[in-house]
């Protein structure tokens, strides 16, 4: 039972974060940057917690040597995902933004549970799994179609989305292949907290030299200039409580039940954000 309260509340975070990124890719005028910023907070505060655990931040030459390079990947591809919502978020809103990557996590994650990829648990899919993957791409369905009676209402062309409906599916099966990765990266070193970190350090690596050859500069002197609230600064530590709720529930209860009760969540913030507004999100009313 806690897993799943857990999973549901790692869910939520992730609308939460996406409506601050996008908050801060205002501030600081690109997605990479906002991303950057996001994986900085992430690590910093992710690192404070194994310094104060006697945790170390270091990891074995032997377990560097040894394992396959694939597990040294999630980091990246927490970027394509990271930054991938930041782009979505203004495009789809923060229901389609959500729900869209679920088609790819729900395919994504049938695969690594049936042959027990990345080196997890194997779980096979069984008439249970199928059932409730059913439902749950049922239940999906039916959100999009809600959302796009509402476009027709406001008088907004549908045809515009499917490219970036297409990209949120293909950023789902990022998550979820982070989510299996950053597991077994867990299980080798013996702590889901110090995996999680090595991802974050990795992407920052990463966004570092992408935001210098794209955009130039970190745009922090500016970003601090702005005036924005506090808060446009938090998304890193939704962000890394998201990934560490993922990668401490996939190799316990199976990453396709672990998308499964973290997609409840995202869909009940995302509604919620919608709903009031929150973040400074923009509102739609679905009665």
């Amino acid at each position: 039972m806690f897993e799943i309260i857990l999973g549901i509340t790692t869910g939520i975070i992730l609308p939460l974060q996406t409506a601050i990124s996008v908050k801060l890719r205002k501030t600081l005028g690109t997605p990479l940057r906002a991303a950057l910023a996001t994986f900085f907070v992430a690590a910093i505060f992710l690192g404070l917690v194994l310094v104060m655990s006697d945790h170390t931040l270091l990891i074995s030459s032997t377990i560097i040597s040894k394992q396959p390079w694939w597990i040294w990947i999630g980091g990246f591809l927490g970027v394509i995902y990271v930054t991938g919502n930041i782009i979505l978020f203004p495009r789809l809103g923060s229901v389609q933004t959500v729900i869209m990557p679920v088609f790819g996590q729900i395919i994504m994650s049938m695969f690594i549970d049936n042959f027990g990829w990345y080196g997890l648990a194997q779980h096979s899919f069984d008439w249970i799994r199928a059932i409730s993957s059913l439902l749950i791409l049922s239940g999906i369905s039916l959100t999009v179609l809600v959302d796009r009676r509402l476009e027709k209402k406001q008088n907004r062309k549908i045809s515009e989305k499917i490219p970036w409906q297409l990209c949120g599916v293909l950023l789902g099966m990022c998550n979820t292949t982070q989510t299996g990765i950053n597991g077994h990266l867990g299980s080798v070193i013996g702590s889901p907290i110090q995996a999680t970190f090595i991802s974050f350090v990795l992407g920052i690596l990463t966004l570092l030299m992408l935001t210098l050859i794209k955009d130039g500069s970190l745009g922090i002197k500016n970003g601090l200039k702005s005036g924005q609230p506090w808060w446009v600064w938090t998304s890193g530590l939704f962000g890394s409580m998201f990934i560490l709720g993922n990668t401490f529930l996939s190799p316990k209860i199976g990453t396709g039940l672990t998308v499964s009760v973290v997609l409840f969540g995202q869909i009940a913030g995302s509604l919620l954000i919608e709903k009031f507004g929150w973040l400074e999100a923009q509102k739609k009313s679905y009665i």
